[in-house]
């Protein structure tokens, strides 16, 4: 099974940190060299310095606030010259904070959508001309299973999730003849800072303590305990190689089994 991802460059966004940072290193492990995005400079030279190089790779990094995302491509493009020609996308960024979603605010509707379809539309629309000239690309966006099971209290990200799954769905029935892949990936609960803060508020808004929350999470997944970042990551790494050449369009859950849908 051919895995490789030699001579093939990677953007990897909220790449500082967590499930992004897992998701770099395993594509890098893999030959791809990577641009690491995220808003932290300071994080990203630390993560960059920790992605492997087993081919020489070149890697890099911009700093970018996503809710610019047209500050952001223009960014990219400077740093790869004006040509971005990016092979692998990783559509990446943080959820919206926890809340029920008829207390949202519009705004908070209104900036989780820019920093998350539309950032992710402009950098499709970025690195799109390479890859089809190439006729080879893939598009992974890193969302949510609430695609398929709305999760309690994130109402904003639930609604914004799903509109990125349907765009991506769109996309890759309008980009699959070019050999252009889109899928989503849909990690559910993962070590991650992100995975404590919604917990340390759950545990807030029940009158719990935090490990009586974690306890019962763990109870709710069949294989009783939390993903590490990296066992994530082999799943985008395998769906950016030519060993998923024919999956696409897809929103491929990696959550132990809790979702309750096929």
């Amino acid at each position: 099974m051919n895995i490789d991802l030699i001579n093939k460059t990677a953007l990897v966004g909220g790449s500082s940190q967590g499930i992004g940072l897992a998701v770099a290193k395993q594509l890098a492990t893999q030959g791809a060299s990577i641009i690491l995005m995220a808003r932290n400079e300071e994080n990203l030279v630390k993560a960059c310095q920790q992605l492997p190089t087993p081919n020489q790779q070149n890697h890099r990094f911009i700093s970018v606030d996503l809710q610019q995302a047209e500050q952001a491509v223009a960014s990219l493009k400077t740093l790869t010259n004006q040509q971005t020609n990016i092979d692998i996308l990783i559509n990446n960024s943080g959820g919206p904070a926890p809340g029920p979603a008829h207390k949202a605010e519009p705004e908070e509707y209104i900036n989780a959508f820019r920093q998350h379809l539309i950032a992710n539309q402009l950098f499709t629309q970025a690195v799109i001309p390479h890859m089809r000239q190439q006729q080879w690309g893939r598009i992974i966006n890193i969302i949510s299973t609430s695609v398929k099971q709305p999760i309690t209290n994130l109402g904003v990200s639930n609604t914004i999730r799903g509109a990125v799954a349907n765009w991506a769905k769109t996309l890759a029935s309008e980009l699959g003849p070019d050999n252009i892949t889109v899928n989503n990936v849909l990690p559910g609960a993962t070590n991650t800072k992100r995975l404590t803060a919604i917990f340390e508020n759950k545990a807030k808004n029940q009158n719990k303590t935090l490990d009586e929350v974690i306890a019962s999470e763990k109870q709710a997944i069949p294989l009783r305990r939390f993903a590490e970042p990296e066992e994530f990551a082999n799943v985008v790494g395998f769906l950016a190689s030519d060993a998923g050449a024919y999956i696409n369009g897809i929103n491929l859950p990696v959550d132990g089994g809790r979702t309750g849908c096929l």
